[in-house]
Protein backbone atom coordinates (compact mmCIF):
# COMPACT_ATOMS: atom_id res chain seq x y z
CA UNK A 1 0.00 0.00 0.00
CA UNK A 2 1.73 3.23 -1.13
CA UNK A 3 0.61 7.18 -0.60
CA UNK A 4 0.99 10.02 -2.20
CA UNK A 5 4.94 10.99 -0.71
CA UNK A 6 6.17 14.32 -1.33
CA UNK A 7 3.35 16.82 1.01
CA UNK A 8 5.38 18.89 3.52
CA UNK A 9 4.25 21.47 5.99
CA UNK A 10 4.88 24.84 4.80
CA UNK A 11 7.62 26.94 6.94
CA UNK A 12 6.31 30.78 6.76
CA UNK A 13 7.74 32.38 3.78
CA UNK A 14 9.13 35.03 5.91
CA UNK A 15 11.29 32.56 7.30
CA UNK A 16 12.82 31.02 4.03
CA UNK A 17 13.21 34.62 2.72
CA UNK A 18 15.43 35.13 5.39
CA UNK A 19 17.47 31.88 5.55
CA UNK A 20 17.88 32.36 2.07
CA UNK A 21 18.86 35.81 2.65
CA UNK A 22 22.09 34.38 4.95
CA UNK A 23 23.53 33.50 1.29
CA UNK A 24 23.16 29.75 0.99
CA UNK A 25 21.18 28.81 -1.61
CA UNK A 26 19.18 26.27 0.21
CA UNK A 27 19.98 22.87 -2.12
CA UNK A 28 21.53 19.63 0.07
CA UNK A 29 25.35 20.32 1.00
CA UNK A 30 25.67 16.22 0.88
CA UNK A 31 26.49 14.25 -2.24
CA UNK A 32 25.25 16.57 -5.27
CA UNK A 33 24.67 13.75 -7.47
CA UNK A 34 22.31 12.20 -4.93
CA UNK A 35 18.44 12.69 -4.92
CA UNK A 36 17.31 15.97 -4.06
CA UNK A 37 16.07 16.78 -0.67
CA UNK A 38 12.34 16.05 -1.00
CA UNK A 39 10.44 19.65 -1.30
CA UNK A 40 7.50 21.91 0.57
CA UNK A 41 4.33 21.52 -1.17
CA UNK A 42 0.69 22.37 -0.39
CA UNK A 43 -1.55 22.28 1.63
CA UNK A 44 0.96 21.33 4.30
CA UNK A 45 -1.45 19.08 6.01
CA UNK A 46 -0.27 15.90 4.95
CA UNK A 47 2.89 15.51 7.46
CA UNK A 48 3.17 12.34 8.98
CA UNK A 49 6.22 11.77 11.77
CA UNK A 50 7.91 8.73 12.54
CA UNK A 51 9.56 8.24 15.60
CA UNK A 52 12.13 5.63 15.34
CA UNK A 53 13.66 4.63 18.51
CA UNK A 54 17.15 2.98 17.17
CA UNK A 55 17.15 0.26 20.17
CA UNK A 56 13.73 -1.52 19.26
CA UNK A 57 15.19 -1.99 15.41
CA UNK A 58 18.31 -4.06 16.50
CA UNK A 59 20.63 -4.90 18.76
CA UNK A 60 23.28 -3.60 16.38
CA UNK A 61 23.68 -1.76 13.39
CA UNK A 62 20.13 -0.32 14.05
CA UNK A 63 20.64 2.54 11.08
CA UNK A 64 20.92 0.25 9.15
CA UNK A 65 17.97 -2.14 10.61
CA UNK A 66 15.79 1.35 10.41
CA UNK A 67 17.20 1.48 6.14
CA UNK A 68 15.56 -1.74 5.78
CA UNK A 69 12.51 -0.92 7.12
CA UNK A 70 11.84 2.71 5.32
CA UNK A 71 9.41 0.58 2.56
CA UNK A 72 7.35 -0.51 5.88
CA UNK A 73 7.23 3.23 8.08
CA UNK A 74 6.14 4.63 4.64
CA UNK A 75 3.38 2.85 4.00
CA UNK A 76 2.03 4.08 7.56
CA UNK A 77 1.65 7.55 5.55
CA UNK A 78 4.63 8.69 7.03
CA UNK A 79 7.14 11.36 5.37
CA UNK A 80 8.91 12.40 8.35
CA UNK A 81 11.02 10.02 9.84
CA UNK A 82 12.53 11.48 13.76
CA UNK A 83 15.69 9.38 14.72
CA UNK A 84 15.70 9.28 18.35
CA UNK A 85 19.40 10.09 19.90
CA UNK A 86 21.99 8.91 17.39
CA UNK A 87 24.73 10.77 19.20
CA UNK A 88 27.58 9.51 21.15
CA UNK A 89 26.34 8.44 24.74
CA UNK A 90 27.68 9.03 27.86
CA UNK A 91 29.24 6.67 30.15
CA UNK A 92 30.44 8.82 33.67
CA UNK A 93 27.69 9.13 36.25
CA UNK A 94 25.11 7.33 33.22
CA UNK A 95 22.10 5.74 33.48
CA UNK A 96 21.52 4.57 30.13
CA UNK A 97 19.79 7.65 28.76
CA UNK A 98 20.13 8.22 25.57
CA UNK A 99 19.86 11.97 26.16
CA UNK A 100 22.95 11.81 28.07
CA UNK A 101 25.41 12.93 24.84
CA UNK A 102 29.01 12.80 25.25
CA UNK A 103 29.96 13.95 21.45
CA UNK A 104 27.62 16.02 19.95
CA UNK A 105 29.35 15.03 16.77
CA UNK A 106 29.79 11.48 16.67
CA UNK A 107 27.47 8.97 15.82
CA UNK A 108 26.75 6.04 18.55
CA UNK A 109 28.96 2.92 17.36
CA UNK A 110 26.44 0.59 18.38
CA UNK A 111 24.19 1.76 15.96
CA UNK A 112 26.85 2.43 13.06
CA UNK A 113 28.43 4.79 11.45
CA UNK A 114 28.44 8.39 9.53
CA UNK A 115 28.41 6.12 6.34
CA UNK A 116 25.59 4.36 7.49
CA UNK A 117 23.35 7.42 8.25
CA UNK A 118 24.48 9.02 5.06
CA UNK A 119 23.33 5.98 3.40
CA UNK A 120 19.64 6.50 5.21
CA UNK A 121 19.18 9.69 4.74
CA UNK A 122 19.91 9.19 1.25
CA UNK A 123 17.62 6.30 0.75
CA UNK A 124 14.89 8.16 2.80
CA UNK A 125 15.11 10.95 0.48
CA UNK A 126 15.23 8.77 -2.69
CA UNK A 127 11.42 7.79 -1.15
CA UNK A 128 10.62 11.35 -0.72
CA UNK A 129 10.78 11.13 2.81
CA UNK A 130 12.68 13.45 5.03
CA UNK A 131 15.33 12.43 8.16
CA UNK A 132 15.49 14.75 11.20
CA UNK A 133 17.29 14.36 14.19
CA UNK A 134 17.00 14.20 18.05
CA UNK A 135 18.89 17.37 19.94
CA UNK A 136 19.75 17.64 23.31
CA UNK A 137 20.86 21.48 23.94
CA UNK A 138 20.36 21.91 27.49
CA UNK A 139 23.15 19.52 28.74
CA UNK A 140 26.20 17.16 27.90
CA UNK A 141 27.24 13.95 29.45
CA UNK A 142 29.82 14.01 32.57
CA UNK A 143 32.29 12.91 30.51
CA UNK A 144 31.63 15.51 27.37
CA UNK A 145 35.22 16.91 26.30
CA UNK A 146 33.53 20.19 27.02
CA UNK A 147 33.58 19.19 30.92
CA UNK A 148 37.54 19.30 30.89
CA UNK A 149 38.14 21.63 27.98
CA UNK A 150 35.29 24.60 28.23
CA UNK A 151 33.96 24.33 32.05
CA UNK A 152 32.92 27.78 31.62
CA UNK A 153 30.54 26.46 29.60
CA UNK A 154 28.77 25.11 32.20
CA UNK A 155 25.98 26.11 35.02
CA UNK A 156 28.15 26.20 38.77
CA UNK A 157 26.53 26.54 42.31
CA UNK A 158 27.75 28.71 44.63
CA UNK A 159 31.02 26.28 45.21
CA UNK A 160 32.20 26.80 41.72
CA UNK A 161 30.96 22.99 40.84
CA UNK A 162 29.01 22.36 37.99
CA UNK A 163 25.50 21.48 38.07
CA UNK A 164 22.91 19.33 36.81
CA UNK A 165 20.03 21.04 35.67
CA UNK A 166 17.96 22.24 38.61
CA UNK A 167 14.89 20.55 40.24
CA UNK A 168 14.57 17.99 37.40
CA UNK A 169 16.22 14.82 38.86
CA UNK A 170 18.78 14.51 35.89
CA UNK A 171 21.51 13.41 37.66
CA UNK A 172 23.55 12.09 35.18
CA UNK A 173 23.54 15.11 32.56
CA UNK A 174 25.84 18.36 33.33
CA UNK A 175 23.67 21.88 32.71
CA UNK A 176 24.82 24.11 30.08
CA UNK A 177 25.23 27.82 30.39
CA UNK A 178 24.04 29.90 27.60
CA UNK A 179 25.52 32.91 28.68
CA UNK A 180 28.17 32.07 27.56
CA UNK A 181 29.08 33.47 23.65
CA UNK A 182 31.45 30.92 22.98
CA UNK A 183 28.96 27.88 23.81
CA UNK A 184 26.06 29.43 21.80
CA UNK A 185 28.68 29.10 18.99
CA UNK A 186 29.97 25.59 19.96
CA UNK A 187 26.47 24.43 19.82
CA UNK A 188 24.97 26.13 16.80
CA UNK A 189 28.21 24.38 15.44
CA UNK A 190 27.96 20.98 16.04
CA UNK A 191 23.88 21.50 15.18
CA UNK A 192 24.31 22.52 11.57
CA UNK A 193 27.20 19.52 11.35
CA UNK A 194 24.58 17.38 10.63
CA UNK A 195 22.96 19.43 7.94
CA UNK A 196 26.73 20.00 6.07
CA UNK A 197 27.88 16.51 6.37
CA UNK A 198 24.55 13.80 6.16
CA UNK A 199 21.81 16.21 4.63
CA UNK A 200 19.60 15.91 7.80
CA UNK A 201 16.17 17.75 6.95
CA UNK A 202 15.41 19.29 10.65
CA UNK A 203 15.30 18.64 14.40
CA UNK A 204 13.34 17.53 17.17
CA UNK A 205 14.85 19.87 20.19
CA UNK A 206 14.45 18.18 23.40
CA UNK A 207 13.47 20.22 26.93
CA UNK A 208 13.27 23.59 24.42
CA UNK A 209 11.92 25.75 27.22
CA UNK A 210 14.88 25.00 29.46
CA UNK A 211 17.23 26.46 26.71
CA UNK A 212 16.79 30.53 25.87
CA UNK A 213 14.63 31.45 23.34
CA UNK A 214 17.36 34.46 21.51
CA UNK A 215 19.41 31.20 21.18
CA UNK A 216 17.41 29.29 19.42
CA UNK A 217 16.69 32.54 17.19
CA UNK A 218 19.74 32.32 16.91
CA UNK A 219 20.53 28.50 16.11
CA UNK A 220 17.24 27.62 13.79
CA UNK A 221 18.26 30.87 11.87
CA UNK A 222 21.80 29.14 11.23
CA UNK A 223 19.76 25.66 10.42
CA UNK A 224 17.27 28.12 8.23
CA UNK A 225 20.43 29.23 5.85
CA UNK A 226 21.30 25.55 5.17
CA UNK A 227 17.66 24.43 4.95
CA UNK A 228 14.81 26.62 4.45
CA UNK A 229 12.58 24.05 4.71
CA UNK A 230 14.04 22.22 7.52
CA UNK A 231 11.28 20.43 9.75
CA UNK A 232 11.70 22.48 13.14
CA UNK A 233 10.08 20.88 16.08
CA UNK A 234 9.84 21.76 19.77
CA UNK A 235 9.58 19.77 23.19
CA UNK A 236 8.03 22.33 24.37
CA UNK A 237 4.77 24.24 25.52
CA UNK A 238 6.42 27.90 25.22
CA UNK A 239 4.79 29.56 22.06
CA UNK A 240 7.31 32.39 22.08
CA UNK A 241 9.33 28.79 20.72
CA UNK A 242 7.27 29.77 17.86
CA UNK A 243 8.51 32.54 17.23
CA UNK A 244 12.32 31.38 17.44
CA UNK A 245 11.71 29.38 14.08
CA UNK A 246 9.72 26.14 15.39
CA UNK A 247 6.75 25.26 13.51
CA UNK A 248 5.45 23.12 15.93
CA UNK A 249 4.88 22.41 19.59
CA UNK A 250 3.81 19.20 21.57
CA UNK A 251 0.59 18.71 22.34
CA UNK A 252 0.98 17.36 25.64
CA UNK A 253 -2.54 18.16 27.31
CA UNK A 254 -4.25 16.54 24.83
CA UNK A 255 -2.72 13.43 25.31
CA UNK A 256 -2.95 13.83 28.76
CA UNK A 257 -6.47 14.35 28.29
CA UNK A 258 -6.51 12.18 26.11
CA UNK A 259 -5.57 8.95 28.05
CA UNK A 260 -7.95 10.10 31.02
CA UNK A 261 -10.88 10.46 28.67
CA UNK A 262 -10.33 6.32 28.04
CA UNK A 263 -9.65 6.22 31.86
CA UNK A 264 -12.81 7.37 32.42
CA UNK A 265 -11.32 10.38 34.98
CA UNK A 266 -12.60 13.06 32.25
CA UNK A 267 -15.12 13.90 29.55
CA UNK A 268 -15.44 14.30 25.78
CA UNK A 269 -15.94 18.12 26.18
CA UNK A 270 -12.27 18.18 28.22
CA UNK A 271 -10.73 16.90 25.30
CA UNK A 272 -12.41 19.49 22.99
CA UNK A 273 -11.47 22.16 25.57
CA UNK A 274 -7.60 20.68 25.66
CA UNK A 275 -7.58 21.03 21.77
CA UNK A 276 -8.85 24.55 21.51
CA UNK A 277 -7.09 25.96 24.05
CA UNK A 278 -3.28 24.23 22.63
CA UNK A 279 -4.48 25.98 19.22
CA UNK A 280 -5.26 29.68 20.84
CA UNK A 281 -2.46 32.39 20.18
CA UNK A 282 -0.96 30.20 17.13
CA UNK A 283 0.02 32.27 13.81
CA UNK A 284 -0.94 30.51 10.36
CA UNK A 285 1.63 27.92 9.38
CA UNK A 286 2.45 26.89 12.97
CA UNK A 287 1.66 23.33 14.32
CA UNK A 288 0.77 21.17 17.45
CA UNK A 289 2.52 17.67 17.68
CA UNK A 290 -0.39 14.92 17.71
CA UNK A 291 -0.06 11.67 19.73
CA UNK A 292 -1.41 9.13 21.53
CA UNK A 293 1.88 7.59 23.08
CA UNK A 294 5.63 8.79 22.96
CA UNK A 295 8.69 7.25 24.07
CA UNK A 296 8.00 9.17 27.38
CA UNK A 297 4.63 7.84 27.91
CA UNK A 298 5.50 4.33 26.86
CA UNK A 299 8.63 4.06 28.78
CA UNK A 300 7.26 6.33 32.12
CA UNK A 301 3.78 5.78 32.18
CA UNK A 302 2.30 2.84 30.07
CA UNK A 303 2.32 0.91 27.00
CA UNK A 304 -0.79 2.52 24.50
CA UNK A 305 -2.44 -0.96 24.96
CA UNK A 306 -2.82 -0.66 28.71
CA UNK A 307 -3.14 3.28 28.61
CA UNK A 308 -6.27 2.80 26.42
CA UNK A 309 -7.82 -0.43 27.75
CA UNK A 310 -6.58 -2.93 25.11
CA UNK A 311 -5.84 -2.96 21.37
CA UNK A 312 -9.40 -1.40 20.39
CA UNK A 313 -9.34 1.85 22.78
CA UNK A 314 -5.42 2.39 21.52
CA UNK A 315 -6.72 2.35 18.08
CA UNK A 316 -9.61 4.63 18.86
CA UNK A 317 -7.75 7.19 20.75
CA UNK A 318 -5.09 7.05 18.34
CA UNK A 319 -7.43 8.18 15.46
CA UNK A 320 -8.74 10.87 17.68
CA UNK A 321 -5.44 11.84 17.87
CA UNK A 322 -4.65 12.12 14.66
CA UNK A 323 -7.72 12.86 12.83
CA UNK A 324 -9.08 16.21 14.97
CA UNK A 325 -5.71 18.21 14.00
CA UNK A 326 -2.24 18.76 14.22
CA UNK A 327 0.64 16.80 12.94
CA UNK A 328 0.19 12.97 13.99
CA UNK A 329 3.19 11.13 15.72
CA UNK A 330 3.17 7.13 15.73
CA UNK A 331 6.22 5.69 18.08
CA UNK A 332 8.23 2.83 16.53
CA UNK A 333 6.38 -0.30 18.52
CA UNK A 334 2.21 1.37 18.24
CA UNK A 335 1.97 -0.11 14.80
CA UNK A 336 2.65 -3.41 16.05
CA UNK A 337 0.35 -3.31 19.38
CA UNK A 338 2.97 -3.56 21.38
CA UNK A 339 1.82 -4.28 25.14
CA UNK A 340 4.59 -3.75 27.56
CA UNK A 341 6.14 -0.80 28.95
CA UNK A 342 9.09 0.04 26.58
CA UNK A 343 12.63 1.54 28.42
CA UNK A 344 14.29 3.55 25.37
CA UNK A 345 16.91 3.21 27.77
CA UNK A 346 17.96 -0.75 26.79
CA UNK A 347 17.31 -2.97 24.33
CA UNK A 348 14.13 -4.45 23.08
CA UNK A 349 14.43 -5.74 19.36
CA UNK A 350 10.42 -5.69 17.92
CA UNK A 351 9.26 -8.29 15.82
CA UNK A 352 7.57 -6.13 13.17
CA UNK A 353 5.60 -9.20 12.23
CA UNK A 354 3.74 -10.23 15.15
CA UNK A 355 0.83 -8.51 14.50
CA UNK A 356 -0.09 -8.04 11.05
CA UNK A 357 -3.92 -7.39 11.15
CA UNK A 358 -3.48 -4.39 13.42
CA UNK A 359 -0.35 -2.81 11.36
CA UNK A 360 -2.50 -3.29 8.50
CA UNK A 361 -5.28 -1.50 10.25
CA UNK A 362 -2.94 1.35 10.94
CA UNK A 363 -1.99 1.42 7.41
CA UNK A 364 -5.14 1.76 6.38
CA UNK A 365 -5.99 4.48 8.99
CA UNK A 366 -3.25 6.59 7.21
CA UNK A 367 -4.20 5.85 3.52
CA UNK A 368 -7.43 7.93 4.76
CA UNK A 369 -5.79 10.30 6.61
CA UNK A 370 -3.33 11.09 3.41
CA UNK A 371 -5.96 10.56 0.77
CA UNK A 372 -8.26 13.04 2.89
CA UNK A 373 -5.21 15.76 3.07
CA UNK A 374 -7.19 18.47 0.51
CA UNK A 375 -10.50 18.03 2.63
CA UNK A 376 -9.00 18.79 6.25
CA UNK A 377 -7.94 22.33 5.75
CA UNK A 378 -10.04 24.07 7.95
CA UNK A 379 -11.12 23.39 12.19
CA UNK A 380 -13.01 21.00 13.08
CA UNK A 381 -16.62 21.19 14.29
CA UNK A 382 -16.53 19.48 17.97
CA UNK A 383 -19.82 17.95 18.81
CA UNK A 384 -20.64 17.90 22.54
CA UNK A 385 -22.83 14.03 22.57
CA UNK A 386 -21.75 13.30 25.68
CA UNK A 387 -18.94 12.28 27.79
CA UNK A 388 -17.89 9.40 25.68
CA UNK A 389 -18.41 9.24 22.10
CA UNK A 390 -16.31 11.85 20.10
CA UNK A 391 -17.66 13.34 17.04
CA UNK A 392 -16.23 15.98 14.68
CA UNK A 393 -16.37 17.48 11.35
CA UNK A 394 -13.32 18.72 9.70
CA UNK A 395 -13.64 19.62 6.26
CA UNK A 396 -15.47 16.67 4.16
CA UNK A 397 -14.69 14.46 7.01
CA UNK A 398 -17.49 13.06 9.89
CA UNK A 399 -15.28 10.86 12.56
CA UNK A 400 -16.65 9.57 15.55
CA UNK A 401 -15.04 7.21 18.08
CA UNK A 402 -16.46 5.46 21.01
CA UNK A 403 -13.78 5.86 24.12
CA UNK A 404 -15.18 3.78 26.58
CA UNK A 405 -15.35 -0.07 26.95
CA UNK A 406 -19.35 -0.91 26.34
CA UNK A 407 -21.61 -0.40 23.25
CA UNK A 408 -23.21 2.81 23.26
CA UNK A 409 -25.84 4.56 21.02
CA UNK A 410 -25.77 8.70 20.95
CA UNK A 411 -27.73 10.70 18.74
CA UNK A 412 -25.91 11.95 15.00
CA UNK A 413 -25.52 15.57 14.87
CA UNK A 414 -28.55 16.67 13.15
CA UNK A 415 -26.75 18.74 9.98
CA UNK A 416 -24.97 15.39 9.42
CA UNK A 417 -27.98 12.77 9.46
CA UNK A 418 -28.52 11.63 5.96
CA UNK A 419 -25.30 12.15 4.61
CA UNK A 420 -24.40 10.56 1.80
CA UNK A 421 -21.15 9.15 3.10
CA UNK A 422 -17.94 7.17 1.73
CA UNK A 423 -16.58 4.67 4.86
CA UNK A 424 -12.57 5.62 4.33
CA UNK A 425 -12.04 2.19 6.01
CA UNK A 426 -14.48 -0.14 3.94
CA UNK A 427 -14.36 2.37 0.57
CA UNK A 428 -18.32 1.76 0.90
CA UNK A 429 -20.86 4.46 0.22
CA UNK A 430 -23.44 4.62 3.16
CA UNK A 431 -25.60 7.13 4.92
CA UNK A 432 -25.03 8.51 7.60
CA UNK A 433 -28.04 7.28 10.06
CA UNK A 434 -29.82 9.36 12.84
CA UNK A 435 -28.04 7.68 15.74
CA UNK A 436 -25.25 5.74 15.53
CA UNK A 437 -24.63 2.51 17.02
CA UNK A 438 -20.93 2.04 18.56
CA UNK A 439 -19.58 -1.12 20.06
CA UNK A 440 -16.43 -0.53 22.76
CA UNK A 441 -14.20 1.45 21.38
CA UNK A 442 -15.58 1.40 18.00
CA UNK A 443 -14.49 4.35 15.37
CA UNK A 444 -15.36 5.46 11.61
CA UNK A 445 -14.22 7.83 9.29
CA UNK A 446 -16.41 8.83 7.17
CA UNK A 447 -16.00 10.92 3.84
CA UNK A 448 -19.00 13.38 3.28
CA UNK A 449 -20.05 13.35 -0.64
CA UNK A 450 -20.96 17.06 -2.38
Amino acid sequence: MKFSKTLFISILAALALSAVSCGDDGKGPVDPTGPDTPGVSEPGNTMVIYEANPKVFASSKSLKAIEERLDEIQDLGVNVIWLMPIQQQGSKNAVGSPYCIRDFKAVNSSYGTMDDLKSLVKKAHSMDMKVILDWIANHTSWDNVWISEHPDWYTKDANGNIMSPAGMGWNDVADLNFNNKELRAAMTEAMTYWIREADIDGFRCDYADGVPMDYWSEALDAVLALKPDAVLLAEGSELKLLDCGFQMLYGWDFQSKLASLFSGRTTVAKLYEAHENEYKGLAEGKDRLRFSTNHDKAMNESSPISMYKGERGAMAAFVISAYMGGIPLIYSSQEIGYAKTLSFFTTTVMDWDSNPSYTEEYQKVMAAYQESADLRGEEPVLYNTGDLVSIYYKGGLLVTANTSGSAVQVKTPMERAGDKAVNMMTGKSETIPAALNLEAYEYKIWKIEK
